[in-house]
């Protein structure tokens, strides 16, 4: 009769009314769509951290470079200074437009183009600033590339 613990732990004698009979299967509805975690009991104490956490960065692929963005130029466009000590006029594909908000100084992945190779290359991945610290201990990218001096 009733799907999951939530129901149970609420768990009503259906009556006639249909009133009533409709009010109690809508609560059982809504108290199937909420998490189990909710109904857990919090247990703070025991709650502990081991070791390093698992981040998972992606690297470049094949053709694909690191860089540093330098300047915002507007709808979707942005002129990225890559690891190869060029600097390319990049766009933010139509599939990452409005999910990636990038700002200057955001370190990117790069993919150039197979035309204009030197000039012009796609945005593939942004960055975040704990990812950069993992780049910067595994020594992927340095300090003086983001700054702005030296490449890898």
């Amino acid at each position: 009769m009733f799907k999951c613990i939530h129901a149970k732990i609420f768990k009503v004698a259906l009556t006639t009314d249909s009133r009533k009979y409709l009010q109690k299967r809508r609560l059982i509805k809504v108290l199937n769509k909420l998490p189990e975690v909710m109904f857990m009991p919090r247990n703070d104490k025991n709650r502990s951290v081991e070791g390093e956490e698992v981040i998972r960065v992606p690297l470049p692929r094949n053709n694909q470079v690191f860089g540093v963005v330098e300047q915002a130029l507007g709808s979707g466009w942005m002129d990225v200074r890559c690891a190869d000590n060029k600097i390319r006029r990049c766009r933010i594909p139509g599939r990452f437009r409005r999910r990636m908000w990038i700002r200057i100084g955001d370190v990117v992945i790069v993919e150039p183009w197979e035309v204009q190779s030197d000039e012009r290359a796609d945005i593939v991945y942004r960055y975040t600033r704990t990812q950069v610290d993992w780049l910067l201990r595994k020594k992927k990218i340095t300090q003086e590339f983001l700054s702005g001096g030296l490449t890898l």
